[in-house]
């Protein structure tokens, strides 16, 4: 019997292309993903990849990706940025699917802002989800759906393992792409300063919060600045190497998972 993947993609901006290599390698050596989970821009790879986008596509958008593609500016009073120039750019790329239209069970993580409360999108316009998972406090005006205020779920589950385990995944493998983070890079902008201080704030949560993952893969992209689009290629081939490295400790989980369903069988 084989047990079911789930694939857990977090939270960190730019370095989440990362998300890329390790999917790169998940397909090239046959492991087949059963759920899929995102936060932020781990939302953003997880939708375009759960909707069925060849990741040889992905990873040519990824290197001509530039913040023009999600910035359309506003008088600022929820937010720097409205979103919707983002909310377009995700409709095209996921064909203005649903969730239930999708190639693999996927969930996006958003974060109630009103309430405090976390939100797990898992039906309805994955646009919708999106949008709402990578909506960065200061950054983004909240996304309206469903009557709630929602933004970044990383405000509250960084790495989305409890939402992908949720879904019924029996082994979970969690991507964190915030791990180790440089704060030592010159803060120029306005944009430097929030995401700046919300990396800061996370280090130190997830300094004391398990993340429940069976494999965790930590991607060594910390001195990549999480507003540097242009570092795509160096964020892609770190999240490859990673996940080769990974591999063995994957075949080991799912052997030890055998031989415990094996037991369990014979118990019965």
């Amino acid at each position: 019997m084989k047990p079911s993947i789930g694939l857990a993609l977090g939270a960190g901006s730019a370095r989440g292309l990362a998300h890329l290599g390790v999917l790169k390698v998940f397909e090239e050596e046959g492991i087949l993903i059963d759920y899929l989970a995102g936060t932020s821009i781990g939302s953003i790879v997880g939708g375009f990849y759960a909707v069925g986008l060849d990741l040889h596509m992905l990873e040519r958008l990824a290197k001509h990706l530039t913040w023009d593609h999600l910035t359309d500016l506003t008088v600022p009073r929820r937010g720097l940025i409205a979103g919707n120039k983002a909310k377009e750019f995700f409709e095209l790329l996921t064909k203005k699917k649903n969730f239930n239209q999708l190639e693999l069970p996927f969930a996006t993580v958003a974060v109630d802002i009103e309430n405090g409360e976390e939100v797990i999108i898992d039906s309805g316009l994955v646009a919708d989800g999106i949008r709402a998972s990578m909506s960065i406090p200061g950054v983004y005006v909240p996304h309206q759906l469903d009557g709630r205020k929602l933004v970044d779920g990383a405000v509250l589950n960084r790495v989305p393992v409890s939402a992908v385990r949720g879904l019924g995944a029996d082994i979970v493998i969690g991507v964190d792409v915030s791990h180790k983070v440089n704060y030592k890079s010159e803060v120029s902008t306005i944009f430097d300063v929030i995401m700046n201080s919300i990396d800061i704030m996370q280090q130190e949560i997830t300094k004391h919060k398990n993340h429940g993952a069976d494999l965790l893969i930590r991607p060594p992209v910390g001195h990549i600045k999480s507003t540097d689009l242009d570092q795509a290629r160096e964020c892609i081939d770190l999240g490859y190497q990673s996940a080769k490295e990974a591999i063995p400790k994957f075949k080991n989980l799912i052997e030890e998972w055998n031989m415990d369903e094996e037991k369990r069988v014979n118990q019965e």
